[in-house]
């Protein structure tokens, strides 16, 4: 079931499921030595034996993906050589730990609005928000209210039933909350600092699905531990009851407190609760959010009341553990309705994702796939490549270094364009009458959308996917480097930026002949193959308008040559004069490693499970 999540969740989820998993393997070890098996070696040491077993199988089943984004994440952004850790690798402090879970949220998991509502990072924004989050988390896209039902069950099983999945369970709830908390606690500081993988990831709240897990199980027990007339006739019962009654009281008093002192309390939260977020500003916030946290209040005494109510009620006999279920789920899904109604609800299928035709899209189709398109408009990438158009870039969170950096000083003002294949830019018209006098040496329109709503501009420099450069200049300085492919005066076809000493000889670019005496044929271009036929008459630079990669081979004439970076982020190969059939393969070694471990891994799996049955069979024959 790891396995599966791993293949079909989130990383960070995957890698925190791990954690969980590892602490309990370790917890449950250290039980069973101290309970039983301290006088029995060999079944401990089986324990220990299956443990092992059980993580190598894991390891080996996730293999075919798990060997090669360790070894990809290494030139990463998040990477293990990225630098962006003071020099260590992962993400800088101030970004790991800025999605993590301010201590005071935890009032939120009683009143879910305190800090208000959005999901604007997520999509759309409902109407029906009263005030947009305004914590101290640079967004939310989620909520981290669970219902006030099952905090209410939590006593119970603390109470009646503390064996070992009760501990286990609230192990569970207590130890995500902390993790959550990321930056607020010196126990995630120290992981971050010591702990394998943790500095590689920026949400330490998403442990909280951990939180979520727990609080099902103690709540599921609590339940249990509800129905049971012998417990419910304990005078601890009644005492929990007072406590269940004590919470609308309280929530009620602080709302009478809130009517109240509404001057005493706006001066001192003033500052905190009127301060803009990036969606809202102005002096209209300090009304509007504490017109927010006063009717979240109202509503969880209200529902707090009625909750204390059922339970009063059932504990006296007033209602029958039927009629008290029934209750009970109804105004649990009432609570939680009201919250996720602002979170999950319908909008209409974006057309990217329909793979819908435009007038846009049926032009840039008829482009030849080895040239790619830049949308400038706003709209997003995804619905060209729905539609099988090749981009410049779509967004993610991790990108190989070279790349972020080439991506953080792109400039349509130079020749980075033009050696990234990008033939069309697509712009809202009033963009293009903006930048019309600073784009119109290098890019003229083709096409407008018949609603007037898109241009195409084509870049009339673009280069072809394969080119000839007679000449290079070093610059091993990645600032260096990049500052010159900002240069409106750098032409890639004359100079190609490298990083080591070419070797074979070339001349200076002020000798070098211009254009290369030869031509470059591509015959075969696909995804992790592409083969082509070069002539050239002298020694040159044939370079790849991809991405460079080290999982990249290739062969000259059959022959295995280095591929070397060009421009910061192209593939290059150098060659002497005459013909060369240069084919470029994509086969990363960790790929071939990981599939040979995933598919024994499953082969194993299978002669297990086979021998288990026949194991059995032969049993249930015997008897």
């Amino acid at each position: 079931m790891l396995a599966l999540q791993f293949f079909n969740s989130h990383w960070q989820i995957a890698y925190y499921t791990c954690l969980g998993i590892a602490v309990y393997g370790v917890l449950r070890l250290a039980a069973t030595i101290v309970t039983r098996e301290e006088q029995h070696t060999g079944r401990l040491l089986r324990l220990i034996g299956g443990c092992l077993v059980a993580a190598l199988f894991f390891l080996s089943t996730v293999s075919i993906s798990l060997i090669p984004i360790t070894q990809w994440s290494k030139d990463t952004n998040r990477g293990v050589q990225s630098g962006s850790n003071q020099g260590k690798g992962g993400l800088a402090r101030e970004e790991a730990m800025m999605w993590s879970l301010p201590p005071e949220e935890l009032g939120a998991f009683v009143i879910p609005g305190f800090f208000g509502l959005s999901r604007q990072e997520g999509g759309e924004n409902p109407t029906n928000i009263r005030s947009y989050y305004w914590g101290r988390m640079v967004f939310t896209q989620t909520v981290s209210y669970m219902g006030l039902l099952p905090w209410l069950l939590v006593p119970l099983p603390l109470i009646f039933r503390r064996d070992r999945y009760t501990w286990i369970a609230l192990a569970a709830i207590a130890g995500s909350l902390f993790f959550s908390m990321g930056q607020y606690t010196p126990f995630y500081n120290f992981l971050y600092d010591h702990f394998p993988g943790i500095n590689r990831f920026r949400v330490p709240k998403m442990m909280m699905f951990m939180t979520v897990m727990g609080l099902g199980v103690m709540a599921a027990r609590g339940l249990d531990l509800l129905l049971d007339a012998e417990i419910r006739a304990r005078k601890a019962f009644r005492r929990y009851l007072a406590g269940i009654i004590a919470l609308p009281v309280v929530l009620l008093l602080m709302l009478a407190s809130q009517m109240a002192a509404q001057p005493q309390w706006l001066g001192i939260l003033q500052n905190l609760i009127s301060e803009p977020n990036r969606y809202e500003q102005g002096p209209q916030l300090l009304a509007q959010r504490w017109g927010n946290l006063v009717f979240e209040t109202g509503f969880a005494a209200g529902l707090a009341s009625l909750l204390a109510l059922v339970w009063v009620a059932f504990a006296r006999s007033w209602i029958g553990h039927r009629t008290a279920l029934f209750l009970l789920f109804a105004l649990f899904l009432a609570d939680v309705w009201r919250i996720d109604d602002k979170f999950t609800f319908l909008i209409k299928v974006p057309k990217q994702t329909r793979g819908e035709r435009t007038p846009v899209i049926d032009f840039l189709a008829k482009m030849p796939k080895e040239y790619r398109v830049l949308p400038m408009d706003g709209t997003d990438p995804m619905q060209y490549v729905t539609n099988k158009i090749p981009v410049f870039f779509t967004s993610n969170a991790v990108q190989s270094t070279r790349w972020q950096e080439f991506l953080d000083v792109f400039s349509l003002n130079s020749a980075m364009p033009d050696i990234m294949n990008i033939k069309y830019l697509i712009q809202a018209p009033a963009d293009y009458q903006a930048q019309r006098g600073s784009l119109a040496n290098r890019f003229e329109p083709v096409f407008t959308s018949p609603d007037g709503g898109h241009v195409i501009l084509e870049n009339r420099y673009v280069l072809p996917k394969a080119w000839l450069v007679p000449s290079v200049v070093l610059s091993p300085e990645p600032g260096q480097l990049l500052g010159m492919l900002q240069s409106p005066g750098f032409d890639p076809r004359r100079i190609a930026l490298v990083e080591s000493a070419p070797p074979i000889p070339l001349p200076s670019p002020a000798e070098a002949p211009f254009p290369v005496p030869g031509a470059v044929q591509i015959d075969r271009y696909e995804g992790e193959h592409v083969s082509m036929n070069v002539s050239t008459q002298v020694n040159s630079i044939l370079v790849m308008g991809d991405k460079y990669y080290r999982a990249w081979k290739a062969t000259d004439n059959g022959k295995a040559t280095e591929i070397y970076p060009v421009d910061r982020v192209l593939r290059g190969v150098y060659l002497t004069p005459g013909n060369h059939r240069i084919e470029f393969v994509f086969a990363p070694w960790s790929f071939r490693v990981g599939s040979s471990l995933t598919y024994a891994s499953f082969a194993l799996y299978a002669v297990v499970l086979g021998w288990e049955w026949r194991r059995r069979r032969t049993g249930y024959a015997q008897v």
